[in-house]
């Protein structure tokens, strides 16, 4: 199977994935559970609506690949396969389909309803569909009380990280059509 990137895919995948690793310093720890808030869901939804399916399945895998190798790009600047074995690494792996889901079915125009509706399935449904699960199962907690304490705390300031990225990205597609546009 060959596949090609081309020098453009590869600046906007390096761009973007610097953004995710920034926002992963953006860190609330929650004492309730191992899961904290990070900005890292904002900015993958953002880079999930900027970007096509492949750049932004790329973006993710590339994103998880510097962190398993050690660089701190992970929440709070963790990093290492530990991270990813731990309650948070269901996340750290559901951010790819998250992206790949949120980026395919986004749409090739701006739609602010289309957006918001993608995203938030994404973000509230893919992501957590696999993050849940791992928490529950690294942690050695029963499901129950991964959603008490990976999911419900979590909603609020998803939904509010979801209209930025939403707004943000329906501001910014147009702006950004000329450099982001497949050449």
């Amino acid at each position: 199977m060959h596949i090609r990137i081309s020098v453009y895919d590869c600046t906007r995948i390096a761009l973007l994935t610097a953004l995710i690793a920034v926002s992963s310093y953006i860190v609330i720890p929650l004492p309730f559970s191992p899961v904290p808030v990070t900005g890292q869901t904002l900015a993958i939804m953002l880079c999930a609506l900027l970007l096509t399916p492949k750049q932004a399945t790329f973006t993710l895998i590339t994103y998880s690949f510097i962190g398993l190798s050690g660089v701190p790009v992970f929440a709070g600047g963790a990093a290492g396969p530990g991270v990813v074995l731990g309650p948070t690494g269901g996340f750290i792996i559901g951010f790819i389909p998250m992206a790949l889901f949120i980026s395919f079915f986004k749409g090739s125009s701006p739609n602010l309803i289309r957006y918001f509706i993608v995203s938030a399935l994404g973000s509230l449904m893919v992501l957590n569909l696999i993050g849940v699960p791992w928490l529950a199962w690294s942690a050695g907690i029963s499901l129950s009380q991964a959603i008490m304490v990976g999911f419900w705390p979590f909603l609020p300031g998803g939904l509010f990280k979801l209209l930025i990225a939403v707004i943000l990205a329906w501001k910014l597609v147009p702006q950004l059509q000329p450099i982001f546009s497949n050449r």
